[in-house]
Formats: C-alpha cells, structure tokens, sequence
C-alpha cells in the first residue's frame, strides 16, 4: 500500500510518497514510475491539492440501491461528466453559487485510472486501476430536477468547486467493501459500504470503454449512498472512507 499527494510548496507543485507525517518528494508524472527528489518535508507544512489533474471526470448516477427510492434499476451504470474545472482542493471551500437554492453534498468513492482502458474486459479494467480517493459529487437538486431543471447536468454538478477530491491517493488495497461515511458538521448523514455499489468498478469501467476510452489519471466517482441534504455557508462536509482517509471542505 502507498499514499500519494500532490502539493504545493515554495511556489512549486510536486507529487509526494507520505510516509507518516513526513511527504517525500517525487520527481516525474505520477503514472511514469516516479523517483524521490531529494526533499522531505513535513505533511503539515504542505498545502495539499487535488491528487490528480484528469483529462476528464466521469461519474456514475444511481449506483447505490439506497440511493434509488422509488426508481427502478438501471440497466447499465448511468454515466455523466462533471467538468475538470469543477475540481477542488482539500480543505478548500464548496462555494455555493448565488441563484443555487438546493446544493446537497454526495460523498462517493473515487478511482484513479492508470493505464489506457478501450473495449477493455473487466480483468483488464481492474488492472488498470491505480488507486483510490475520497470525493464529493457536490449536485444542485433544483437544476438537476426541480420544476425548471436544466436538461443537462452542466451546472447542477459542474459548477466550480462541485468536485472536491483527496485528500490523497491509495494505492494496493482492496477497494470492494470499503465503510464510507459522510458527516456534516460532525453528524454522519451517509453510511455505507462499497460492497453495496449495484455496478462494480471493474464492471463500470468496462462498459465506459466501449465508447470513451480513458487514460491515466482519469477518474471515475462511483455513485453515492443513501439520502442527501443540502448544505449551507458555513457547513463542514468531511468524507471518510475506511483505509483512505478524510476528505474535508467548508462550504461557502
């Protein structure tokens, strides 16, 4: 099992091996065998960000029976694109846009891609699995199905700060019955565990690649779990996910 971050320090931004409270330094991309630079620094001394920059986000609707209510089943894993641009920073805040009326935060598990997936079987897309992360699928509920909902997603879930990740990237471990929660505030408003996801990742990723194919450092958040509330200026939304680690955002 490794952890990776992505940070800033000193005007620069680097990938980094943590190692306790201690970041070591990587020089190179984070997908072409990395090597340490070098220089430790303390965790607490960096800033950390998005432990990735992808070419493109895709995001699976209606993956948890707790989530559905009152709808059917999807046939096949519904998929949508949240804008990269949509990207947040750990600890960093979810702004609310000023007309939104209805933000609500959806924590979800995240997969990092790591090697060039297309028509890939689902053998092939679990191998290409690079590690995971925390997410929040943050979604405007009026825009997406209120009485005068967009007939896209673009700004429901695409907004600016609706798709903060980290705080960092783990790599090597079963990912398949993960406990996943979601606090705001310090009360837990979602819990669940992976293994209760109605499309597998390897299942997902497979089914993608017949139509996009993706490459490394792509990401793919897997759907969220059980009911969602909205959030409000100054809320603090924390995912947690078992064996990854906290994911925190104040909201403004």
């Amino acid at each position: 099992m490794s952890t990776f971050v992505r940070f800033e320090h000193g005007g620069r931004t680097a990938f980094g091996l943590v190692n306790s409270s201690e970041v070591q330094e990587l020089s190179g991309g984070l997908f072409d065998a990395p090597t340490p630079a070098g220089k430790v620094h303390s965790l607490d001394s960096l800033k950390l960000l998005a432990p990735v920059v992808p070419s493109k986000i895709l995001a699976v609707g209606l993956n948890y029976r707790s989530h559905l209510g009152n709808r059917p089943e999807p046939a096949n894993p519904e998929i949508f694109y949240k804008p990269v641009t949509s990207l947040q920073n750990p600890n960093e805040p979810i702004v609310l846009p000023p007309d939104a009326q209805d933000v609500h935060f959806e924590g979800e598990l995240v997969i990092v891609i790591g090697k060039t997936l297309r028509n890939a079987s689902r053998d092939e897309a679990a191998a290409a699995v690079f590690g995971v992360t925390c997410g929040n699928d943050v979604s405007d509920r009026n825009w997406q199905r209120g009485p005068n909902a967009d007939r896209q997603w673009w700004r429901a879930k695409g907004c600016d700060t609706f798709a903060p990740l980290g705080p960092w990237i783990v790599t090597g471990i079963e990912y398949d019955d993960l406990a996943l929660a979601t606090r705001v505030n310090g009360e837990t408003l979602q819990q669940q565990r992976t293994s209760d996801l109605i499309f597998r990742v390897p299942e997902t990723l497979s089914f993608i690649s017949r139509y996009v194919t993706l490459t490394p450092g792509d990401l793919l958040y897997t759907g969220t779990p059980g009911n969602t509330k909205a959030m409000k200026s100054g809320d603090v939304v924390e995912i947690e996910i078992q064996n990854i680690g906290v994911l925190r955002n104040p909201v403004k």
